[in-house]
């Protein structure tokens, strides 16, 4: 079993949901009293949100990097960054380092186009959905994106960091979200990729009609699988 090497606390709130489907995974595929091999590094988020709000991102690089070579040196075969607006630093991170890192937007891209969806909607932090980093990887597959609005941007934006990265979910945010959903909906989206780790606290498949594509169970279920490879 490879050990995986987690870059976590970015909210610690999802860092769980990386933990407890990692292990379940390996419970389920391996029986008895197997359980996952990883090393957590555990960020105080409240300085990387800083460099994020500051658009100081080259600090935020070097922070994850910093921690990525600390895991590899502790013996991670890998490294999972568990949020999905730090993969903007995956590259500087990954120069860094010697062992591969298992891209978020790389696998979620890998299931769209399994399940073959050429259209799909975007919820993430504001930098996840207006800036390329991550679109890239999905457009460079085939899939078109479509965001919401500037003013569905912020709404999402603001329910993710002063809401769900604090363990707060709402019921009021959540019908705000389901309408940001339909409104994708009705402009042609075939699915919705959840791409920020703590949405899936928010909304589930059973909350809408239109297939959700939730990033932190996609990316924990095929780190979980690549550990055992």
């Amino acid at each position: 079993m490879k050990t995986i090497g987690l870059l976590g606390g970015m909210s610690w709130e999802s860092t769980i949901l990386y933990y407890r489907e990692i292990n379940s995974f390996i419970k389920e595929s391996m029986g008895g009293l197997h359980s996952a091999k990883c090393i957590l590094y555990s960020f105080d988020f409240y300085e990387i949100e800083e460099y994020q709000r500051d658009g100081n991102w080259e600090k935020a690089a070097e922070a994850l990097a910093a921690a990525a070579l600390k895991l590899e040196r502790a013996g991670a075969d890998f490294i999972v960054i568990c949020t999905n607006t730090m993969h903007k630093a995956a590259d500087e991170i990954q120069s860094r380092i010697s062992i591969p890192i298992l891209h978020i937007a790389e696998l979620t891209a890998d299931e769209l186009v399994k399940n073959g969806i050429k259209k799909a909607a975007l919820l993430g932090t504001k930098y996840t959905m207006e800036q390329d980093f991550y679109r890239s990887k999905l457009t460079g597959r085939g899939i078109h994106v479509v965001i919401p609005d500037k003013d569905g941007i912020e709404l999402v934006n603001k329910v993710i960091f002063d809401e769900l990265c604090l363990g707060v979910v709402s019921q009021k945010s959540k019908r705000e979200f389901l309408s940001v959903i339909n409104d994708m909906a009705s402009l042609g989206a075939e699915a919705v990729i959840l791409g920020c780790t703590e949405i899936g606290l928010l909304i589930s498949r059973e909350d809408t009609q239109i297939p959700l594509f939730d990033t932190a169970l996609i990316h924990a279920r095929k780190a979980a699988e690549y550990s055992v490879l």
